[in-house]
């Protein structure tokens, strides 16, 4: 199965390549999916060749070659999911769709929680009940914790957490950062995984909790 988000940009790259014979930029791509950010498209890219549909050509700019494509450009759909009958084979995997709603600082906090940018196929494993949502992670504060800049991360929303959880922090109502959440007394500390940053210490108030880690997904290029 493809997300929504991937057989759009199947369908966009191959009607680029019958038109024009080039492949569309990323540029392009990002504008014709209404994508936030570049770091989307590769991910969609990415996504699109590990399952199979397209090709990068090696020493080439702008190089893609589509291996196959969906036998409908209107396939059935159900939620987030798109299903299809695919030309060489068909693809079955066990994935929740999640929103990937930009990114979390795992450093000093950079920004607050942005609008959906993304959709990202998850294990089914990896997610329990409730509502869940990934973000791409920015800095190294979390290294010795096994989170590295660049990963995925997936979030189950929820409004409190317990000592020791690793959470979206939302600061003053205006940042974000992921970090390692600890209680002293009425006071919050936001606990980084790195000896080179400083534990943060908040008043009651000043930190509300978005979500809890439940999940951490890597793609290595």
């Amino acid at each position: 199965m493809l997300t929504k988000k991937q057989h759009e940009l199947l369908l966009f790259i191959h009607k680029r390549l019958s038109e024009d014979g080039v492949s569309p930029s990323f540029d392009e791509m990002k504008d014709a999916l209404q994508l936030a950010s570049k770091s989307g498209v590769h991910r969609l890219v990415s996504a699109l060749e590990e399952r199979g549909f397209i090709r990068r050509l090696a020493h080439r700019a702008r190089a893609l070659e589509v291996l196959k494509m969906p036998d409908s450009a209107a396939p059935k759909s159900s939620g987030n999911v798109v299903e299809a009958d695919f030309r060489r084979g068909r693809e079955s995997e066990s994935g929740i769709d999640v929103p990937v709603l930009g990114r979390i600082a795992a450093g000093v906090p950079i920004e607050a929680i942005q609008h959906e940018v993304d959709r990202l196929s998850v294990p089914a494993g990896m997610i329990s009940s409730g509502e869940h949502f990934a973000l791409e992670v920015r800095g190294d504060s979390m290294i010795d914790a096994g989170i590295l800049e660049g990963d995925l991360v997936i979030i189950r929303r929820s409004d409190t957490a317990d000592t020791g959880d690793i959470v979206v922090a939302l600061v003053h109502d205006q940042e974000a950062t992921l970090k390692k959440l600890r209680k002293k007394g009425g006071s919050i500390a936001l606990e980084a995984a790195n000896p080179a940053y400083e534990t943060r210490i908040f008043g009651p108030g000043e930190v509300k909790v978005q979500g809890r880690l439940v999940g951490l997904i890597r793609q290595y290029h």
